[in-house]
């Protein structure tokens, strides 16, 4: 199989769609010999911050020197960001050499009559088979969406069960309460595990403590308000938590203060389970970690900012970070969005910081917003709305509303779906840019 192939067949499975449910993913597993049961794992869902305390959790693992695998949805710059193993993505070779015996067994399972696995639950065997090939110590997973009847619930290894912030979000599959909604992301409680939870809203703070109870589990409460000696940055952010002074991180937004003491109580968790890392290394793998997408600088003067800000309550953070940084400031949006989300409430909680709005379609996607349609929705709220019809076109159209401003910041915002695209743009733009400064200069 070459990876055209590969691909080819990934997108060939589409049509199979998101069917919430473990049956299938058990059965492919089985015919796969359950590679899952042999992986040590931290198992996190949430509704937003998974990504990044992912990305804390396993980078500071690696840092301690054990050998890390990562399976994280959805990618934002390539398809095979989806596997990694100390930070690195797999080759195409790989990919195609693990997929190659999930797709005979998922062939097989059509000859049993059994339903075809999906597209995600593909992917997710891929993971299992690479990481345990390839003998990781430990793998940080990431749920797909919610975690009861999520494909990655399929394991039962877990030492750590990580839960981040919970909102609402996913509504039509997860449930129209926040209460439901937790029920589905404590799901992936395993007994044994340590469950370590961010200080959540009442009703799904009680759902967490009963799951946790009900599996015997230690039950700890990241509680950034716990932190302290706080200093906010554009650069580098800096906290106390616990038995930690001054620990530091380059993930920038003030969310990311909460995720990272998240992160913290798992590495103690995990330090009680016999995987040890030092302060040294813990705070080496904090200041190191990156992740894209989350307040992410793409570009200066005038200021580029990508933030996957997708459902009310991560835009609700990305306006407290604005108010913190960019008082006085000019800014510029651009905003795509995916039609399932709640993109009035989106709007409604961050259009009073925004001297222009431009809308665009994330491309390539079944689920995006129309431009036109999100303009529409944009201009109830604010009453400068232009709409792009590209990634391209939105990012010329925000330098022009910038001008030669070097204090204005353009904040592009919503689906993580055309991150890819817009860092693309943004960089190729820079370029031609860096290039044309230095003919001129020597000419």
């Amino acid at each position: 199989m070459t990876y055209k192939e590969a691909t080819e067949y990934m997108e060939s499975l589409q049509h199979y769609g998101c069917v919430p449910g473990l049956e299938s993913i058990r059965q492919l597993c089985a015919y796969l010999d359950n590679p899952q049961d042999n992986l040590n794992f931290v198992h996190i869902a949430g509704t937003n911050g998974k990504g990044s305390v992912l990305a804390y959790v396993s980078t500071v693992l690696t840092s301690a020197g054990y050998r890390v695998g990562r399976y994280i949805s959805p990618a934002v710059m390539d398809y095979r960001e989806r596997f990694q193993i100390d930070g690195r993505m797999i080759s195409k070779q790989a990919f195609c050499k693990y997929l190659e015996p999930v797709k005979e067994a998922a062939d097989r399972m059509i000859i049993d009559d059994k339903p075809h696995p999906t597209p995600f639950e593909v992917e997710t065997a891929v993971a299992f088979l690479y990481f345990l090939d390839k003998k990781c110590d430990i793998v940080v997973l990431e749920t797909g969406m919610g975690g009861t009847l999520d494909a990655t619930n399929v394991i039962k290894t877990a030492l750590c069960v990580a839960i981040t912030s919970i909102s609402m979000d996913h509504m039509t599959m997860l449930g129209n309460s926040l209460e439901k909604i937790a029920a589905q992301k404590a799901g992936i409680i395993k007994e044994g595990a340590c469950v370590v939870s961010a200080l959540q809203k009442p009703q799904a703070a009680k759902v967490i403590e009963d799951g946790a109870g009900r599996m015997n589990c230690e039950l700890r409460i990241a509680d950034v308000n716990k932190a302290s000696s706080v200093k906010y940055g554009l650069s580098k952010q800096r906290f106390s938590y616990g038995k930690y002074k001054n620990l530091e991180i380059t993930m920038l937004g003030a969310y990311q203060i909460e995720n990272a003491v998240i992160a913290v109580e798992v590495i103690d968790a995990l330090s009680d389970k016999g995987f040890k890392v030092t302060d040294e290394k813990l705070r080496k793998g904090l200041i190191n970690t990156k992740w894209h997408g989350r307040f992410d600088i793409i570009g200066n003067k005038p200021l580029f900012i990508a933030d996957g800000a997708h459902n009310e309550d991560a835009a609700l953070r990305l306006a407290e970070t604005i108010r913190f940084h960019f008082t006085n400031r000019r800014i510029i949006y651009i905003m795509g969005v995916l039609g399932d989300k709640e993109y009035d409430k989106i709007i409604a909680a961050t259009y009073k910081y925004a001297e222009q709005i431009i809308t665009v379609t994330p491309p390539d996607n079944p689920r995006a917003l129309s431009a036109y349609e999100l303009a529409g929705a944009a201009k109830e709220y604010h009453n400068s709305v232009t709409v792009a019809d590209s990634v391209q076109e939105a990012v010329e159209i925000a330098y022009l509303f910038a001008g030669k401003d070097k204090d204005a910041v353009i904040i592009a915002f919503g689906s993580l779906s055309y991150m890819d695209r817009l860092f693309d743009v943004v960089e190729h733009r820079d370029t031609i840019r860096r290039d044309s400064h230095g003919k001129s200069e020597e000419n």
